[in-house]
């Protein structure tokens, strides 16, 4: 299943209740504020209260977030290269996807492209929990749900993003975020649909896991530490007619080489995902 000359790590951890299918959330969020997000909701804020907040949030984040994360999660970056090699391409307004293995690990995508202020899009119950005023100042996007009207105009600034802005959209195409867990979960088809609509490239990026040293583990308590994988921009095939076979052709390479990158060479998961059920490949004590 690994690629053993990647020093791959399983953390396999019994820790947290994975759901039993693999696009469900776990966490339960404690609403604390009340933004409805509807055709009203400002999906993208370009007030210049917003933008006078966002910018001393990204100082915060520069001075002590950044810092810290590195330290603690002990954070490394394989093909950071890639990102250098492909400017010309990324100046242009990208989208980028990856694994979703922690709360936050947005913020280790910030940090690896540190001259780009990215957005995300992210579970729409977030924006009013205990950390949803954050998550706005850093680019989060709620994705709103059943409302036509709410989606339009969600589409609009996504479009405005990538395409007149020239901004980076990152998405996390496997629908929630399972922490620590090893295996690449089945994509959902939204990624791959905005690139075909925007005719934008999308960078494939995977979080993988090391072993944590014995301080970590036993006095830090740590599951493992977390290498962040870039990897080159994949494009659409332009040479396939059919809107919907090109969907699932770019979601099956994405998702595959996300797996490469993060040193899986067989997959326990399928590319696509399709009410896919989570595969207990070990025992879950919590299950």
């Amino acid at each position: 299943m690994y690629n053993n000359c990647c020093m791959y790590f399983d953390p396999q951890t019994t820790k947290y209740p994975y759901p039993e299918f693999t696009d469900e959330h776990y966490i339960n969020v404690i609403e604390k504020t009340h933004h409805v997000v509807d055709e009203n909701y400002p999906y993208i804020d370009n007030s210049k209260s917003f933008r006078f907040k966002r910018f001393w949030v990204r100082f915060l984040l520069n001075v002590i977030v950044f810092p810290v994360a590195k330290i603690w999660y002990g954070l490394k970056v394989k093909g950071k290269k890639n990102l250098k090699n492909h400017k010309d391409i990324i100046k242009n307004g990208v989208i980028s996807v990856s694994n979703h293995i922690a709360f936050w690990d947005y913020i280790f995508l910030m940090r690896t492209i540190n001259h780009i202020r990215p957005n995300v899009l992210v579970w729409a119950p977030n924006i009013n929990g205990p950390s949803g005023g954050v998550m706005k100042l850093v680019g989060g996007i709620p994705i709103p749900e059943n409302n036509l009207k709410a989606t339009m105009k969600y589409y609009s600034a996504i479009d405005k993003l990538v395409n007149v802005d020239h901004g980076w959209l990152h998405i996390y195409p496997e629908g929630s975020m399972w922490e620590y867990y090893a295996p690449i979960r089945p994509f959902k088809r939204g990624s791959s649909f905005f690139a075909i609509q925007f005719n934008k490239p999308i960078i494939p990026i995977a979080y993988s896991y090391r072993k944590p040293s014995w301080f970590r583990k036993k006095i830090l308590k740590q599951i493992a530490t977390i290498t962040i994988n870039v990897g080159d921009p994949i494009f659409p095939n332009s040479n396939i007619i059919d809107k919907n076979e090109r969907e699932l052709d770019l979601t099956n390479r994405v998702h595959k080489k996300v797996c490469e990158l993060a040193g899986i060479e067989n997959n326990i998961y399928p590319s696509i995902f399709d009410h896919s059920k989570r595969v207990d490949y070990y025992p879950l004590k919590n299950k």
